[in-house]
């Protein structure tokens, strides 16, 4: 059997894969690694967006692109394939999502099924042993979901966004504000050199 027909064996993933496990905790064992690995691949599947811990997310992104993967080629009248879809789909509705809306939406995808992002820190200043232990969160989420984009688009300035609507009001403010204070003091300056001699004999007086 040549290099050809054995990567015709497997479809190819479109994401990096580590070749070895991530170190979990899992207080049940190899059995409790296995259910909360599922956990969290259902979890992406149905809701399509997570928050994990960045070595469960890593390690479950590969199997829901393998999952994904393999449905797409085989669909849904392929035994091995519907165990595979059953053993790591706890929800069993999220089994008919799979073949009825991801693959199609996925089928001619070029690029992968999911992305992963680094998720912002919240440091407990307060607490240093909270500080040195603190989890490494990421956001895994499969491409084409409903949700706001996680990354801004840079590609376009949109003056129509909060942000941006609030900074150009402030901008135009700031300038009306400088062109009055100016105007103000041009006033004030024409009066002055005007009448210099009433100017004067005021502070006389005074």
């Amino acid at each position: 059997m040549n290099a050809a027909e054995v990567t015709k064996l497997m479809s190819e993933l479109k994401v990096a894969v580590k070749p070895r496990h991530r170190r979990l905790k899992n207080p049940g064992g190899s059995e409790g690694r296995l259910i909360n690995l599922s956990k969290t691949v259902t979890a992406l599947l149905k809701y399509e967006r997570i928050e994990v811990h960045y070595s469960r997310g890593d390690e479950a992104r590969g199997y829901a692109e393998r999952l994904i993967s393999d449905a797409i080629r085989y669909g849904d009248q392929h035994k091995p394939t519907m165990e595979m879809a059953d053993f790591w789909l706890r929800d069993k509705s999220v089994i008919h999502k799979l073949f009825k809306v991801l693959c199609p939406r996925f089928e001619n995808y070029k690029g992968s099924a999911t992305r992963m992002f680094m998720a912002p820190r919240s440091y407990n200043l307060d607490n240093k042993d909270v500080l040195k232990k603190y989890k490494l969160l990421s956001v895994l989420e499969l491409n084409g979901n409903p949700y706001p984009p996680v990354l801004p688009d840079r590609s376009q300035k949109n003056r129509r966004l909060i942000h941006n609507v609030l900074l150009n009001e402030a901008r135009k403010e700031f300038y009306l504000q400088k062109q009055k204070s100016e105007s103000d003091k041009d006033v004030n300056e024409e009066i002055v050199t005007k009448h210099p001699v009433e100017n004067i004999n005021e502070t006389e007086t005074k």
